[in-house]
């Protein structure tokens, strides 16, 4: 990705950290005051669709979850094509070292997680939660920093983001599906198979392939998969190359420009909005039920584990040569960073909501909010107070 381009993603995701702060800070204050019968009734007003005796019909929060969600996944998977194609991830000497710190960084949490939760097989199943790294978030915490910050560890904390985000969509498609429908599923292939087509054969206008990815999410929605990955394999089916164009320029650069303000603005913080609030009433009284295994898992899994995950990972990395360590930084700010990458929140909620179905009969939806919220706010401001506190201010690069 060039500098520039870089700089401002950079930018935008860490203004829209601070939103998506405030959006959760707000649904908090209004699950746990007088209006929180209202709130809750907004998130589950239904909503339908109807073509003839055709519909589709969802709670608010669903749509939210499962249809705004989709463009936030295909954000996602436009910003992997295009790492991919022309920026931190088109060689393997880039790749390196942030893909074996996301490794890292995702499997000392869920290692932790089941360590709190081994002995119970439904809390288990959120084994997952604590492996995200919200990039919005961390990069929001960097930019109160400033230039103390080398530019090298942006890119690295982005990239590992990047991959990080990768792995939770490749871990949502394997472990977080509900029973299949084959028929659907069928029909989902097929339209898959038709994208790709498209492209193969010179569509470049985005239209079709929005028409198309609509159909697709619904045949995902209906299969059982869950629905926002099909936002991902539309990302990939977009063309790299527009025929009007002299240079390898991808056409999609333009749509991922105009597509980020809506979702670092508008999509995401309608998810915190509706996903972030916690009602303490829920949680049955006394320290024990408070600092549940699930909580304990959750906070501890991204406090500790992406520390161990992300920083082991890389020092391993660099001192056994496989990688080379950020130009100009110093192992006080790749920890700070580490530290920052236990920021997990959207991606953690997100992943929360496929563990632990609604009717569950355990308070779980409490436990992982108090989990990642816990988890996330001790982690940033460690990661921030390491960084503030252990290095000077540096020209940006």
């Amino acid at each position: 990705m060039p500098l520039k381009l870089l700089k401002k993603f950079i930018k935008l995701e860490a203004s829209a950290g601070i939103i998506l702060f405030a959006a959760a800070l707000v649904a908090i204050i209004l699950d746990n005051s007088f209006l929180s019968p209202y709130y809750e009734k907004i998130l589950e007003l239904p909503i339908s669709i109807q073509f003839g005796s055709m519909g589709l019909s969802k709670h608010l929060l669903h749509w939210v979850n499962d249809g705004l969600m989709v463009i936030f996944f295909m954000v996602v998977g436009l910003e992997i094509k295009l790492e991919m194609h022309e920026g931190e991830l088109n060689s393997p000497s880039k790749v390196y070292l942030p893909a074996i710190a996301a490794v890292g960084g995702m499997v000392f949490p869920a290692l932790i997680f089941a360590l709190f939760n081994h002995t119970n097989t439904q809390a288990i199943h959120g084994w997952a939660i604590p492996t995200a790294t919200d990039i919005a978030f961390s990069l929001g915490i960097l930019s109160l920093l400033g230039s103390r910050v080398p530019l090298s560890l942006k890119i690295f904390l982005t990239t590992l983001a990047i991959f990080d985000d990768l792995g939770a969509i490749i871990v949502i498609a394997i472990f977080y599906t509900s029973h299949l429908s084959f028929l659907s599923l069928g029909l989902a292939m097929f339209f898959v198979i038709f994208l790709f087509l498209m492209n193969r054969f010179g569509v470049k206008a985005h239209a079709p392939y929005f028409i198309i990815g609509a159909i697709l999410w619904l045949c995902v929605l209906e299969s059982g998969v869950h629905a926002t990955l099909a936002g991902v394999v539309i990302a990939f089916a977009m063309p790299l190359r527009d025929k009007n164009q002299s240079s390898d320029l991808p056409p999609y650069r333009g749509l991922l420009e105009r597509l980020h303000p809506w979702i670092a603005y508008c999509v995401l913080p309608l998810f915190a909005l509706g996903n972030a609030g916690v009602s303490f009433a829920d949680v049955p009284p006394g320290l024990g039920n408070i600092f549940s295994p699930v909580m304990l898992g959750v906070a501890a899994g991204l406090l500790f584990g992406k520390l161990i995950g992300v920083f082991g990972t890389t020092f391993l990395a660099i001192k056994l040569g496989i990688a080379k360590k950020p130009a100009h930084s110093t192992w006080p700010q790749i920890f700070g960073i580490a530290l920052i990458c236990g920021v997990g929140f959207t991606m953690s909620f997100f992943i929360g909501t496929l563990a632990y179905p609604p009717e569950a009969t355990e308070p779980y939806a409490a436990w992982v909010r108090l989990g990642v919220i816990l988890g996330s706010l001790t982690s940033g401001t460690l990661g921030y107070l390491v960084l503030r506190f252990t290095t000077k201010n540096v020209d940006a690069q």
